[in-house]
């Protein structure tokens, strides 16, 4: 419904949202534990077959987006650890590979990804959510948040290692549910008493993946960030976005994450 512009760029490729479960269903849990849960058995073997991927952790649960042409590999490449359904009138029908073999052909090996550059700022971050009947009496402090308080963007060098602060907000209303990325200043803004977080009420910090806009191309770059959190079982909370890439992680891990980076980085040269 929005009228072309010369003002908006959009990708050329259609995307399909993958929702990975377990057992049948959707986790319970309202706690964010991210993308390094399937990381080893579904990202880590995309990228392998060289099936680029957009992130996106919300406060539910996570989702994987995943480009309409490369269905036929995902569907190959998962099918052995998973039963794959895709949805039709509202069901759930199963897929098999043979759905959608016709003109498959494996790829061949990918050669070594890019291991782009990691920036941490120091910014603190929330992950909250918000009941949906809530939402009309934060909606002007969301306006005004996402279209009006944003300081101009400054400009990073590939090659800088830590940003005192970084701009971010992050929305998303999906099948009702709210998931709401903010740094811990903005966040004192809105009512408490509306801002859903865990009981823990833990703070996270980010790592940004990416010196300059990274494209939907390559493959790879979210299994840069999750398959070595994965290994020292670390959560993630990851948001792919039009240029860049970014996991948030506890607060109290952030130093181990930078560290197991820096290794992968150094080992890969």
């Amino acid at each position: 419904e929005l009228p072309p512009s010369e003002f908006m760029q959009v990708a050329d490729s259609t995307w399909l949202v993958l929702s990975v479960v377990s057992n049948g269903r959707e986790p319970s849990g309202c706690q964010a534990t991210g993308v390094t849960k399937i990381a080893r058995s579904v990202i880590a073997p995309l990228a392998e077959h060289r099936v680029s991927v957009l992130m996106l952790s919300t406060y539910q649960t996570d989702f994987i987006l995943v480009r309409e042409r490369d269905l036929p590999a995902v569907i190959h490449t998962l099918a052995g650890e998973f039963d794959i359904y895709k949805e039709e009138s509202g069901e759930c029908v199963p897929v098999t590979s043979d759905d959608v073999s016709n003109g498959f052909l494996k790829p061949k090996p990918a050669a070594s990804p890019t291991l782009h550059p990691v920036q941490s700022p120091q910014t603190r971050f929330c992950v909250l959510t918000v009941a949906p009947d809530t939402l009309p009496a934060i909606a002007t402090m969301l306006i005004d948040v996402l279209f009006y308080s944003h300081s101009p963007l400054r400009e990073v060098s590939a090659s800088s290692q830590d940003l005192d602060s970084i701009t971010f907000f992050s929305f998303s209303l999906i099948e009702g549910y709210i998931s709401i990325v903010m740094d811990a200043e903005t966040q004192k803004r809105f009512p408490s008493d509306l801002l859903l977080t865990s009981s823990t009420g833990e703070l996270w910090r980010m790592v940004r993946i990416g010196g300059q806009p990274l494209g939907f191309d390559e493959c790879g770059i979210v299994a840069q960030i999750a398959e070595p959190l994965a290994a020292a079982d670390i959560s993630a909370y990851y948001i792919s976005t039009f240029n860049f890439d970014h996991a948030l992680v506890p607060e109290e891990g952030i130093t181990e994450v930078i560290q197991l980076l820096q290794q992968r980085q150094e080992s890969s040269r």
